[in-house]
């Protein structure tokens, strides 16, 4: 049976339904079950179809279920999570944090309080995906980007960590915290020796950058280029030793960077420029770390 016959059975069943009723006035129940032969005439409806016709009571409750009260149950679960780490219960708070997100996947603060839980329990892989989670609902979550800086930086991973707190720093430029952080970063960095070779805090503070990636990183057309690249270079490392993912990334680079090149070329003329020293300049000072 079609679609249209199954909502056409449902409509009849359901004025059938209200005629068992003594509800309706005479008048009344004589139009309803004129509407109903008229239905069940014009599309030609067996006794069979209406026996499968939509349940539309049935689909009007599982629409109208409460959203609002789902909404407070979430929120209630959340507060439950924030009195339990407060009392030093991680790992139900991650509980209670995670039952929020089933009911309400949407919501950024759910998923950087279970962040936070991880942190508290040293799973600091599961605390930078869901602060992940929570920037790709919410790309300017200042804590978001804080507690992905703590997360990497407790997984060695002090570049990337450096560049999570120069973008919270932006996004809250009184808090002291995210500027003590962001300096330790940068010591961290260069007591190996890896300080990067431009000045990521004042490139990510770029607000023409910064535009242009939120609005690429957005494109449907560019997600999924992205994620059929990543896709299509998971699996083993290779032989050589660096392991396709490596690959993966460089390509995805690549493709923004030609994405780039192609929305705004004076920019990237410009970034260009400031991440190349002039000729005969290297081996200065590092440069300015921006706050």
């Amino acid at each position: 049976m079609s679609e249209i016959k199954a909502v056409a059975a449902g409509i009849v069943n359901f004025l059938k339904q209200q005629l068992d009723g003594d509800t309706l006035s005479l008048e009344s129940r004589e139009s309803i079950e004129v509407a109903a032969q008229c239905i069940e005439t014009a599309y030609e409806l067996t006794p069979e179809q209406l026996s499968k016709g939509m349940d539309l009571l049935q689909l009007m409750r599982q629409q109208t279920s409460n959203p609002v009260a789902d909404l407070a149950e979430a929120e209630k679960l959340k507060n439950e999570g924030n009195e339990l780490m407060k009392t030093e219960h991680f790992r139900e708070a991650m509980e209670k944090y995670s039952k929020a997100i089933e009911i309400d996947p949407r919501n950024s603060v759910y998923f950087c309080n279970r962040a936070a839980a991880h942190f508290k329990l040293g799973e600091h892989e599961g605390a930078v995906a869901d602060c992940m989670a929570a920037l790709a609902l919410q790309p300017n979550y200042g804590k978001a980007h804080g507690r992905l800086g703590l997360a990497l930086t407790a997984l060695d991973r002090h570049v990337e960590a450096r560049i999570a707190f120069a973008r919270a720093v932006q996004l809250e430029p009184d808090n002291e915290s995210y500027k003590d952080n962001l300096r330790i970063a940068e010591e961290k960095i260069a007591q190996r020796g890896g300080r990067p070779s431009m000045d990521l805090g004042g490139l990510l503070q770029n607000p023409a950058l910064l535009n242009m990636a939120t609005e690429m990183l957005s494109d449907p057309n560019m997600q999924n280029m992205l994620s059929g690249l990543m896709n299509a270079n998971t699996g083993a490392p290779a032989a050589g030793g660096m392991g396709t993912n490596v690959n993966a990334l460089l390509e995805a680079g690549q493709a923004l960077a030609q994405q780039m090149q192609a929305v705004n070329p004076e920019l990237v003329e410009q970034l260009r420029r400031q991440i190349r020293p002039p000729q005969g300049t290297g081996g200065g000072n590092p440069p300015p770390t921006s706050q």
